[in-house]
């Protein structure tokens, strides 16, 4: 097999922030190898060495915790940026970033600093919470149990769908304790016990370690169990929107890398055209000039959504850091994610078949594998349904209702 071209591997002097210039050679050497690693099924552990090095992980921590206190806005720049070089990793990521906001960075977290040191270092979480016997997805109960035994406790069961454990040094799994009360263990992922399968085979985010994990009597301590509360961890209400604004950042970072692409599409089509078009230059075709601009509006009020909906989610951020009333905010906060998702999802979807409007028909060899950015945004989307959604928007509008507390809002 080929060797990926890529830029000369990257190095970090520091932590990065959303401002470090290393970030520019990072993201730049992630998008020179994606279309391939995508296309041969290479898997990026490379990159994420390189993203434990530069503490990626690690953008929301506070100062006093050693990271450089990102606000919500320049984390989701960053995803943003991170998917438009490849939404592999983006998401792959999504678990780890939605983990921070829940356990390093809440003051009401009875193991905060543990947590906040774990991410400080480097390392990256990902979640294993899917079971497909459950009779309603995205809830509980769970046939994972938590069995206590001694000071701790014996973890045993089958998730699916566990997105990033694959590349991640901890992972997340939901399971069901003593009295079936929902816990949450957070365990390295090298427990003996623990088997990770690489077996997700979805059209599309083919390399996001989405694959079955199996948990086969793990020792879990007490001090890595968190419950579900009103204050903390997954009891938190709309707790889970920030995760799913982070699914929509990834589909907008892939318009954005459709509209690159586009560009650069045509500006190599040279010399030739079709005989019946207006111009010989096909750059000059005020037709394909139409669809790059509608591609660059597109991705611009995709940027805009996701960056407004972050803002709504910092306030709440800030409110209970304050320690004042949350819950209008919150779902004011959940509603523009969901709001959010239903334009994104669409303008990039279709942006996936505009990008071989412009390109002709020799874009869609296979070796080129444009076709994945429509794969990767419709599967994406379909993590989280858009008539659903739309329908719990309308009866807000409706009847005043709210939205959904947990799962997928």
């Amino acid at each position: 097999m080929n060797q990926i071209a890529s830029p000369p591997r990257p190095t970090f002097s520091g932590p990065l922030s959303h401002r470090s210039p290393e970030l520019k050679d990072l993201l730049a050497f992630i998008a020179a190898g994606a279309a391939e690693r995508d296309r041969e099924r290479i898997h990026p552990y490379e990159v994420f060495d390189l993203i434990r090095s530069a503490r990626l992980g690690a953008l929301r921590l506070r100062p006093e915790d050693g990271g450089p206190g990102a606000s919500l806005r320049e984390l989701f720049e960053v995803v943003i940026a991170l998917a438009a070089a490849d939404p592999n990793i983006a998401h792959s990521l999504r678990n780890h970033y939605a983990f921070v906001e829940r356990y390093p960075l809440s003051r009401r977290s009875s193991h905060r600093k543990k947590w906040a040191d774990v991410i400080a270092s480097g390392a990256i979480v990902g979640l294993a919470g899917t079971e497909l016997t459950s009779p309603r997805v995205g809830a509980s109960p769970f046939e994972t149990k938590l069995v206590p035994e001694g000071d701790g406790f014996r973890l045993t069961g089958t998730k699916y769908y566990s997105t990033g454990t694959l590349y991640a040094d901890y992972v997340q799994v939901r399971a069901a304790g003593p009295d079936d009360a929902v816990l949450t263990a957070i365990i390295p992922t090298t427990r003996d016990g623990i088997e990770r399968i690489d077996d997700w085979d979805g059209a599309g985010q083919r390399l996001t370690g989405s694959g079955t994990t199996h948990f086969h009597n793990v020792r879990v301590e007490a001090d890595e169990i968190e419950p579900d509360s009103l204050t903390t961890g997954y009891g938190v209400p709309h707790s889970n929107s920030v995760a799913q604004l982070l699914v929509t950042a990834t589909i907008a970072g892939i318009l954005r890398n459709i509209l690159t692409d586009s560009v650069a599409l045509l500006n190599s089509r040279k010399d030739r055209h079709f005989y019946f078009a207006q111009t010989e230059r096909v750059a000059d075709d005020p037709l394909l000039q139409q669809i790059i601009g509608q591609l660059s509006a597109n991705a611009y009020a995709a940027e805009v959504l996701i960056l407004a909906a972050a803002d709504a989610h910092e306030v709440v951020f800030q409110a209970r850091e304050r320690g004042e009333p949350d819950a209008e905010l919150a779902h004011q906060a959940s509603l523009a994610a969901s709001k959010a998702k239903l334009i994104v999802d669409d303008l990039t979807i279709r942006g996936g078949s505009q990008l071989f409007d412009v390109a002709g028909a020799s874009a869609t060899r296979r070796a080129k594998n444009l076709d994945r950015h429509w794969r990767n945004a419709r599967t994406l989307a379909s993590h989280n349904p858009a008539a659903l959604k739309a329908r719990a928007i309308g009866d807000y509008e409706l009847h005043g209702t709210w939205l959904p507390e947990k799962g997928f809002f």
